[in-house]
């Protein structure tokens, strides 16, 4: 062994700032793109992407809440790691394409450290979809369900007015911070009721369709697929706790369609 020189040791010194903050980047990217409801398969992917094409090499380790980065440059001797807590804004497929698209210019483009990380930041600052247009659009999606399954046009207005106002519901509850199943709950109750008008007062001629589609905007559809698709790529813990928070979700939903309809004397057979 030689003994360390100052130059030496300002090397080491310099390389493991440059890992750690490799790490550092590559940890915050993954738990950003699997909070937004990225599949672990697709995060591992796009996090090795943009590593190899910076020059590192990365090991990882996803949990359902914390997403753990290992990262080192050559040799594996020195290895820098990061752990952040998964992003909890809700599922957005549009900062999901965005995260993507920045990994794939990383490794085509080969753009450096320090402009993926002013692009990332970049992406972070995107405004969200705007909550009119995902109201309207929900209410239009979920009406379609309604005439998908057989509902008639008096069916539809129940729907999408009763979508209108139980998502609407939603948004304003989850601004304020309540639980998501609390949430969930209170706007599955809320549809349930309003949408029963059609069957207490005869509107329409297929009322209890109009009925059982306006929850249908509130399955946890995403989350059931990526727990699937963890599954098969050996992510069980993820895969499991997926599932779980979607079983819950569902099963509130459904507490609140019971709720509404026990409360106005239906009968549910």
């Amino acid at each position: 062994m030689y003994p360390e020189t100052p130059r030496m040791t300002t090397l080491m010194m310099n390389r493991r700032s440059d890992t750690a903050d490799s790490a550092a980047f590559l940890a915050e990217y993954a738990a950003l793109l699997l909070g937004c409801g990225a599949t672990c398969i697709r995060t591992e992917k796009n996090t090795r992407r943009m590593a190899g094409a910076l020059g590192y090499g990365v090991d990882m380790c996803i949990m359902p809440s914390h997403v753990y980065v290992w990262v080192w440059k050559g040799d594996n001797e020195q290895r820098d790691m990061a752990a952040r807590k998964t992003a909890g804004g809700g599922i957005s497929f549009h900062l999901n394409a965005l995260l993507s698209r920045l990994s794939w210019e990383v490794a085509d483009n080969h753009l450096d450290y320090h402009t993926a990380v002013k692009r990332f930041k970049s992406i972070c600052e995107t405004a969200p979809t705007g909550g009119r247009e995902v109201l309207l659009l929900t209410s239009l999606a979920n009406a379609s369900f309604c005439r998908l399954f057989g509902g008639d046009v008096a069916a539809m207005v129940i729907v999408f007015v009763s979508t209108l106002l139980g998502y609407k519901l939603k948004q304003i509850m989850l601004e304020e911070r309540c639980d998501v199943r609390l949430t969930f709950l209170c706007a599955s109750f809320f549809s349930a009721t309003f949408s029963a008008g059609g069957h207490i007062f005869g509107i329409g001629s297929t009322p209890e369709i109009a009925l059982g589609t306006s929850v249908l905007y509130l399955i946890p559809g995403v989350p059931y697929m990526n727990a699937v698709s963890d599954m098969l790529y050996h992510h069980y813990l993820c895969a499991f706790s997926r599932f779980m928070d979607a079983a819950i979700l569902t099963a509130c939903l459904s507490a609140g369609l019971c709720a509404g309809m026990l409360i106005l004397g239906m009968k549910w057979f």
